[in-house]
């Protein structure tokens, strides 16, 4: 990264006794002597929030707050009114230096009866908080009324490049935010608040930033204040103090929104990315209307979570949230009787693909659909895997550690654990080949070690959620079905896009023992793992 100027010009700083008085607004003792004082600032009136990137020069707005300090002792503040720094400060302490830091105009946390003091500087979407600090150059004296300061910038401006379709914040995370003021030293300490998160202004292009000095930063993460994208980062080299890094870092957050980034093979020529979990319709969000409005799609929030019996799915309340969802029933209206999520009838021939009735033999998805923490647009490029790959994920793909899959139990869930396509055993120990004899205990995995150590290097996890079932008797018209969930914690069952005859579609079937590819009732509520296409880009 160059290093093109000095990021802000050094402030000129004439300090004199004035008539312009201020209430007091620091934590000192009310009770002590105050004095009123001005402060000079030549040159440098102005706006902060346009910080000259030509230039790295960083100039004030009213309103802007200087804290100072003499001896070891926080001593008040002085406000800016466009053309000098004024008001009342707790007399100094004869024959010290006055200590001036100007802390991004963030309001202090103050600590140790105000020995130290700290801001966090995550929060950066309306303007940029500089943070700088100078003594005076000459001791406090009773009666002087001339002192003089120059200060610098105890920061780096620094321009990322960000690309992104979200309409929020650009969010990166692991950054140090927080500086720690010691008014016994007078020196700053840098380290990270939280997630260590900086929000850059919403939107694309030229974004500058306010760092704090920090080691080079190689696993910056960026997603969007919202939490329903992420991305990647460049290197964040070394910052120094006054740094100004003009060569834009690149910071995308349009890149696979809710994916995991294991790469999986379904095809000789292609590979997907799965969600971040299975698909979910949030019924409780709605009113309960025709299309219960306010309703919605998300991903589960953990792979291994899944609704199963806690709520009546069973039933067609379009006010309940659900995960097991009939062939067909995304929403996708098809001038057909169950389409919704909430359809439940045992009919098996009403579900029918995105054809008409002539055409039953058609595919269907439910990825087209705008989901919440999945980018939150329609036809992002999500969709339902086909029946063949499935085949190819679980029975033909190379792999580099040579496992495909495995069976385990996932934070005491059971399911199937699928292996990207460039897994490497040295990242976890799994037990491969399965002893089928210990089924999905031949596995057990703690959420802390699915999260660190399989995860977070592209691994999959599909929870034997069970299945809701219609069946039809044909006994009265008011016994005519009987729908009911089971199989939960033994089974998993996974639509694909693909009908079987007029009545079935296949499915994926995961049993602790073996698995397979083959059909099932289109009336009849699986699970939906929807994946995206590794070469799409939004």
């Amino acid at each position: 990264m160059k290093k093109l100027g000095v990021f802000a010009m050094a402030f000129a700083i004439l300090l004199g006794m004035s008539q312009c008085k201020k209430e007091n607004t620091s934590a000192s003792n009310d009770e002590a002597v105050k004095v009123p004082i001005t402060l000079n600032v030549s040159g440098n009136s102005g706006s902060r929030v346009a910080v000259t990137p030509e230039t790295g020069v960083v100039t004030f707005e009213n309103g802007d707050v200087i804290h100072v300090a003499s001896n070891g002792v926080y001593v008040g503040t002085m406000s800016y009114n466009g053309t000098v720094f004024s008001g009342e400060i707790t007399e100094p302490t004869e024959g010290q230096k006055l200590q001036f830091f100007f802390l991004g105009n963030k309001t202090p946390e103050f600590y140790a009866e105000n020995t130290e003091c700290s801001v966090v500087i995550s929060d950066q979407t309306e303007y940029l908080p500089v943070i700088s600090y100078a003594p005076s150059r000459e001791n406090y004296e009773t009666g002087r009324t001339a002192y003089n300061a120059t200060l610098l910038n105890k920061c780096a401006l620094v321009k990322f490049d960000v690309t992104t379709i979200s309409e929020a914040a650009t969010c990166i995370t692991g950054l140090n935010n927080k500086v720690t003021v010691d008014f016994a030293t007078n020196g700053l300490a840098y380290s990270q608040d939280g997630a260590g998160s900086i929000a850059l202004p919403a939107g694309n292009g030229e974004r500058w930033a306010i760092l704090l000095p920090q080691d080079e930063v190689t696993d910056a993460v960026v997603n969007s204040y919202d939490g329903l994208y992420t991305g990647t980062c460049g290197t964040i080299p070394a910052i120094a103090a006054n740094d100004y890094l003009a060569e834009g870092i690149a910071a995308n957050t349009s890149l696979r929104a809710g994916v995991i980034e294991g790469l999986f093979s379904v095809s000789a020529t292609q590979q997907v990315r799965f969600s971040k979990g299975n698909l979910q319709y949030i019924g409780s969000a709605g009113n309960g209307d025709d299309n219960n409005t306010g309703g919605y799609w998300k991903f589960a929030d953990h792979q291994w979570d899944y609704i199963g019996e806690t709520t009546p799915q069973a039933t067609d309340n379009k006010t309940i949230d659900r995960d097991l969802f009939g062939w067909a029933t995304s929403g996708y209206e098809r001038n057909d009787t169950y389409y919704q999520p909430w359809s439940v009838s045992a009919d098996y021939s009403m579900y029918r693909s995105y054809g008409t009735w002539a055409n039953l033999y058609d595919q269907t998805d439910w990825g087209y659909n705008a989901i919440r923490n999945g980018g939150n647009a329609e036809n992002s490029g999500w969709r339902t895997p086909s029946r063949s790959n499935w085949v190819y994920l679980f029975n033909t793909r190379t792999t580099a550690s040579g496992i495909r899959w495995v069976v385990a139990s996932v934070n005491g869930v059971n399911g199937y654990i699928l292996l990207p396509d460039d897994w490497s055993a040295a990242y976890y120990a799994l037990n491969y080949p399965n002893d089928n004899s210990n089924g999905f205990g031949s596995n057990t995995i703690s959420a802390e070690d699915w999260t660190n150590s399989l995860e977070a290097y592209g691994a999959v996890f599909l929870p034997a959620a069970g299945k809701r079932v219609a069946v039809d008797y044909f006994e009265s018209p008011s016994e005519m079905e009987s729908i009911y969930i089971n199989d939960v914690g033994s089974y998993g069952y996974y639509w694909s896009s693909e009908y079987y005859e007029a009545s079935k579609a296949f499915k994926m079937y995961l049993a602790s023992t073996n698995y397979s590819t083959n059909w099932e009732f289109r009336s009849y509520g699986l699970s939906v793992r929807l994946v995206r296409d590794a070469d799409w880009l939004h």
